[in-house]
């Protein structure tokens, strides 16, 4: 894909529209998704309690929905993601991001891990769409990214991902940052994942500068709030 010429759909089509802020009201999705068809993006990314109500919004259009499961912390239990993954396909969404248990990832119970990706993978592809794993690298050493590429790609997941967007860090001084998709790992995880295995970056994608950098990285979608300034820009540089 990042081979392709660029244009502007392709642009579009990189990215998943992000609705996912805890504050977020029924009429901020309405809004959000109504950019997300006015723009043809890929997805607009959604609580999974919302799903009926952007389906309504995004009828027609060419855009999916896409709904988070054990968001953003990844500590339900693998019946309760793999119950939520199902009512999530049965609703309606075509694309599932999960969050993996970063706790077990940290603790190295790799065969715990490995089960809960196949599970959610087998029910979100069973029920017809297509599984994103998200890794919260933020929280993770290069070998913890490494294994978890591995299973991913063992398993056939569809795309694997970087971040929430909510993964804060506390600092020594107490305050709490996060860098979100760093240059650094998405080369780590396109190196270790084959290319059937696709590539999400998400927190910090924010401009057209970034999408094209982490697009030429391997990245073929993104999640962002910022969808509307990227394709302006991408319009302002002549993107047809």
């Amino acid at each position: 894909m990042t081979n392709k010429p660029i244009d502007l759909r392709t642009l579009a089509k990189t990215i998943d529209h992000s609705l996912l802020h805890p504050t977020m009201t029924d009429q901020d999705i309405v809004v959000g998704c109504e950019i997300a068809a006015q723009c043809d993006v890929a997805t607009a990314c959604v609580k999974p309690y919302a799903i009926p109500l952007a389906r309504r919004i995004l009828d027609g259009s060419d855009v999916g929905v896409c709904a988070v499961v054990a968001f953003p912390h990844g500590n339900s239990t693998l019946a309760i993601k793999v119950a939520e993954t199902e009512q999530a396909v049965a609703a309606g969404a075509t694309e599932i991001d999960v969050v993996v248990n970063i706790g077990q990832v940290l603790g190295g119970d790799w065969d715990y891990v490995s089960d809960e990706i196949r599970a959610v993978n087998e029910a979100t592809v069973r029920g017809g769409a297509i599984l994103k794993v998200i890794f919260e690298n933020e929280y993770l050493q290069d070998e913890h990214i490494v294994r978890l590429c591995e299973i991913c790609s063992a398993h056939g997941v569809a795309f694997v991902k970087t971040s929430t967007g909510y993964g804060f860090v506390k600092q020594t001084n107490g305050m709490y940052a996060y860098q979100g998709a760093t240059d650094h790992h998405l080369r780590l995880m396109r190196a270790h994942c084959p290319e059937t295995v696709q590539i999400k970056a998400a927190g910090g994608v924010r401009t057209l500068d970034d999408l094209l950098r982490v697009r030429a990285l391997g990245v073929t979608r993104i999640g962002a709030t910022a969808t509307e300034s990227i394709l302006q820009e991408g319009k302002r540089r002549g993107f047809e």
